[in-house]
């Protein structure tokens, strides 16, 4: 885990970045700093974000998003973000994300995930933004999730 600043500073990002783009908060509006940070690793939404590298690495997912992706915080963190989707549908991941950073955020992103143990699940309606320093420069993308479903594996669906 990133040390406390480090948490405090990134959420403050997701949660001024959404609201930026969308108009709302993430959280509850009067929750600081410090409190956000619990406040969001506890949610009962996942949320996880990456960097701005040439192959993005996810840098922050809360705790529902570490349990959907069945990982690590470590692990989660050290994984580029394309691996999160199947590779049949890498070319689907890339048009959203092209479409996000064109627009700054879609709320209406439907597409099939897979977990670090395999398993594949569909989030529906997620929510997927820009997000954007204190001086308003590039800083990565996140992606909120509210809705999801556990998929069959290919061999279940074959049987």
């Amino acid at each position: 885990m990133p040390d406390a600043d480090w948490l405090a500073r990134h959420v403050r990002l997701l949660r001024t970045s959404y609201q930026h783009w969308t108009g709302q908060d993430l959280l509850t509006s009067n929750i600081d700093s410090p409190q956000a940070v619990d406040v969001l690793e506890q949610a009962d939404f996942a949320v996880v974000s990456h960097g701005t590298q040439a192959d993005p690495i996810f840098n922050y997912a809360n705790a529902l998003a570490l349990r959907l992706f069945e990982t690590s915080w470590a692990a989660f963190t050290a994984m580029p973000s394309r691996l999160s989707a199947e590779p049949l549908i890498q070319s689907e991941r890339d048009r959203l994300l092209a479409r996000v950073t064109q627009h700054g955020w879609i709320d209406n992103y439907t597409g099939i995930r897979i977990s670090q143990q395999g398993k594949r699940f569909v989030i529906r309606n997620a929510t997927v933004w820009n997000l954007l320093d204190e001086s308003g420069q590039p800083y990565g993308q996140a992606a909120l999730i509210k809705d999801w479903e556990p998929l069959p594996s290919p061999a279940q669906e074959q049987a």
